[in-house]
């Protein structure tokens, strides 16, 4: 990690809600975005802040999410997703995550992730597996 990762850096990430993004179980006419999408838009506009400030071989996994869904966004609307470094401790940092489409706030929630080793990870992930019997 570099010596960068401090509290207070922030990115935002304009998203098109598009159908892959939307629930459609109510039918074409009630196609909004979806809860499960927006967690993962929001995760990964916190591992692109995130990404700034790792060195080569690190990366990050997801590790909490709380998030509320506070309004629906209709398919075809615009999404930007605001994050925010609260609190670094060691690997373990700390995000506010806000979602607003072009009319109202639509999300908002805290994200934890841990900067990991890559090559420790897969090292990890491989002997899981094994012991899984997943080869």
């Amino acid at each position: 990690m570099k010596a960068s990762l401090v509290p207070g850096d922030s990115i935002a990430k304009e998203i098109a809600i598009n159908e892959e993004r939307c629930i459609s179980f109510m039918g074409p006419e009630n196609a909004v975005y979806a809860t499960p999408r927006m967690v993962s838009d929001m995760e990964y506009t916190c591992r692109d802040l995130l990404l700034r400030h790792l060195d080569a071989g690190e990366d990050s996994v997801g590790a909490h999410v709380s998030v509320d869904h506070l309004a629906a966004t209709p398919l075809g609307m615009k999404v930007t997703i605001e994050a925010k470094i609260v609190e670094v401790d060691r690997r373990r940092v700390t995000f506010e995550v806000v979602a607003r489409d072009s009319l109202e706030e639509c999300g908002r929630g805290k994200h934890v992730r841990f900067v990991v080793e890559t090559a420790k990870s897969k090292e990890r992930i491989a002997a899981k597996r094994l012991k899984a019997g997943l080869t």
